[in-house]
């Protein structure tokens, strides 16, 4: 079953590969980060050292922020063990690097087949693998096993959808691809799921029931994001120009900035001079965003193209009435909502799952988003029935949603604490994180 599988993984990347190569080299891929993918030209970095390496693996930017405390504390706990990190996408390399001391190597995850997987763990050696939630792939599992090195997904989360999806398929041929299933999840060693759901989902794919538990969900770890270069900047521009009340849409997803921007219009009736700052969720979705502002009729201000000196003329754009600030850059939204007044987050009014309402949460905003939350749905659920967050259907709720916040301080304040409140009440996953992992490594054998 696995030849069948590799054989049919490498026919569809055969078949695809001028598609997926254009979008790669439009997303910032270069040739050397496709030649990793392949299991070659690894950065120096990564062979480098002594002692066997604690790989962590999280796709792009979501999975990595979510792990952030963890490899902290994983370099901090086993100074033993070289730490190295994996991605798949170019955005997740640039945030690595940014956020990750120069020691950690960090490259891009190989494609599932015999040759790059055993290269890479050849090159990378490691003592045990911690994938950030439920990326699996079936020939890095067994090669993984067959080497002695332990597999531990951390964070794990299966929705609903996704189950009902992988279920319909087994039920097509149960012993062959019910039976195939069963035998790649049973070649990791830990699962440490979001919820007690998500474990239970697990298990009924397949995984061993004693090697699942529900281990909370890592992203309530987050600690509130510091202020950097554009934060900083907008801080002491905004009262100055003057532009507020501050309104930021996070994580936008494509087809998701057209009821932003309708409910912002509307919000300008009441608040002539309020400042709309756009994060798309995707770089390659920048150009495309800017457009859509620009047929509402609106100039748009780049932050790829602000310059924070003092006299760098970024005053000037910010005081263009009815301008939006679109942030066609990686790793400084999170910084951006302790300015709002009131926030969105993206991938929610349109159905890709919704995106981490915790990050305007531990900065004391109230998240406010759309239905399609089906990726977040117990952290939604939990803050729709504390009345910390707040759903909506359409432009026209947003515009009322937040028109509500903005009208009543005092209530905005009672929510955005018990926003906050909810992050505090439900962190402690990345200590047990760390704690099972520790007991995985004792009970493991050095790895070759």
């Amino acid at each position: 079953m696995y030849l069948l599988y590799s054989f049919l993984t490498a026919a569809g990347v055969l078949i695809a590969s001028p598609y997926f190569l254009f979008h790669a080299l439009r997303r910032g891929q270069t040739l050397g980060s496709l030649r990793q993918r392949f299991g070659w030209g690894y950065p120096p970095e990564l062979r480098a050292g002594e002692g066997l390496a604690i790989w962590v693996h999280a796709v792009s930017v979501g999975e990595l922020l979510a792990v952030l405390p963890l490899l902290k504390r994983l370099k901090d706990e086993f100074p033993q063990n070289r730490l190295v990190i994996s991605t798949t996408t170019a955005t997740g390399q640039r945030l690595a690097r940014e956020r990750l001391p120069a020691s950690c190597a960090v490259f891009y995850f190989p494609l599932d087949w015999s040759g790059p997987v055993r290269r890479a763990l050849a090159a990378a050696r490691p003592a045990m693998v911690v994938v950030a939630e439920t990326e699996i792939w079936p020939n890095f599992l067994r090669l993984a096993s067959e080497r002695g090195v332990p597999v531990a997904f951390v964070n794990g989360r299966l929705s609903e959808r996704s189950y009902k999806r992988q279920r319909r398929a087994a039920r097509i041929s149960p012993e062959v691809i019910g039976g195939f299933e069963r035998r790649v999840l049973s070649c990791a060693s830990l699962y440490m799921m979001q919820s007690d759901a998500d474990a239970q989902r697990i298990v009924d794919r397949g995984a061993p029931r004693e090697r699942v538990v529900a281990a909370g969900n890592l992203k309530y770890d987050l600690s509130e994001a510091q202020p950097g270069p554009l934060a900083a900047w907008l801080s002491r521009e905004i009262p100055s120009v003057p532009r507020g009340p501050v309104f930021v849409a996070g994580s936008v997803a494509e087809g998701e900035e057209r009821p932003i921007l309708e409910a912002f219009a509307a919000i300008e009736r009441e608040w002539p001079a309020a400042l709309l700052i756009l994060a798309p969720r995707k770089p390659q979705h920048f150009d495309s965003a800017s457009r859509e502002i620009e047929v509402h009729g609106r100039a748009v201000i780049r932050r790829s193209a602000l310059d924070l000196a003092p006299d760098g003329g970024g005053s000037a754009a910010l005081s263009t009435p009815g301008s939006v600030l679109l942030l066609d850059s990686v790793g400084e939204l999170a910084s951006l909502y302790a300015l709002a007044d009131a926030v969105f987050v993206g991938g929610s009014l349109v159905p890709n799952g919704g995106h981490n309402i915790l990050e305007p949460a531990i900065a004391g905003r109230v998240p406010v988003y759309g239905p399609s939350m089906h990726n977040f749905k117990e952290i939604a659920e939990r803050y729709q029935e504390a009345g910390a967050g707040i759903e909506i259907a359409n432009a026209q709720e947003l515009a009322v949603a937040w028109a509500a916040l903005l009208r009543d301080p005092a209530e905005r304040a009672r929510r955005g604490a018990a926003a906050r409140a909810l992050v505090g009440r439900y962190r402690g996953a990345t200590d047990d994180a760390v704690e099972r992992l520790r007991g995985l490594l004792a009970s493991t054998p050095s790895a070759p």
